[in-house]
């Protein structure tokens, strides 16, 4: 999904398989929401981001969702206006910093001014959100969600290092075209995809470990 400058589009960073994290490229996920125990799917996050990207990941102190971002009209959270609420919050130390709710979120796409999405990130940029709320609509059950979760995470990260959306079929940042089923045949980057990251400085793991490509 692209936003005017900074572009912003859907999924994010972190360890490769068998790789050591790039010095100073620390990647935080920010849990923002119900801050009643851990955030639901994070686990299977941070696991995600350091199956695909050289990048440290750390998990910050769960905060409450920014009223500003509230959009009353339809009772849901701007994603632009959370975007500029995590770079506020980035550490000194970090590199990127992901959102992640449980609350429905949108953005204005084309004709539309308020689209829901999966997830929302910066173009080439910093920051990146991602919400649970449609990866659990026609879910096979918890661990289905969380997987769409994770790869959300990985698509919208893939923007913030240079990647739009890809025409190839499966690749992780194909356009889900305001469906969440797409997720589902999604399973790893293609080489188109790979080639431009290598041309943006950025290596993602080979063959990365993650629970959907390993389940196959």
């Amino acid at each position: 999904m692209v936003a005017p400058s900074p572009m912003v589009l859907l999924f994010t960073v972190a360890l490769g398989a068998g790789d050591a994290a790039v010095p100073g490229r620390t990647l935080y996920i920010q849990p923002l929401g119900s801050c009643a125990g851990k955030a639901q799917g994070v686990d299977e996050v941070v696991a995600a981001l350091r199956a695909f990207y050289p990048m440290d990941v750390r998990v910050l102190t769960c905060q409450e969702l920014p009223k500003a971002a509230y959009y009353p009209p339809r009772k849901r959270y701007r994603a632009e206006r959370l975007l500029a609420y995590l770079n506020q919050r980035m550490p000194k130390d970090g590199w990127r910093i992901l959102g992640l709710t449980a609350v429905d979120i949108s953005t204005t796409k084309d004709n539309f001014p308020d689209w829901g999405v999966m997830g929302l990130g910066e173009l080439p940029g910093t920051a990146t959100v991602i919400s649970s709320f449609r990866c659990r609509k026609k879910a096979r059950n918890a661990a289905h969600a969380v997987e769409r979760l994770a790869k959300v995470a990985v698509h919208e990260i893939g923007h913030t290092l240079g990647l739009p959306h890809c025409p190839t079929r499966g690749c992780l940042m194909e356009d889900a075209m305001g469906k969440v089923t797409t997720t589902d045949r999604e399973r790893d980057f293609c080489p188109l995809c790979r080639a431009l990251a290598k041309k943006n400085g950025f290596i993602i793991a080979d063959k990365a470990p993650a629970a959907w490509i390993q389940a196959r």
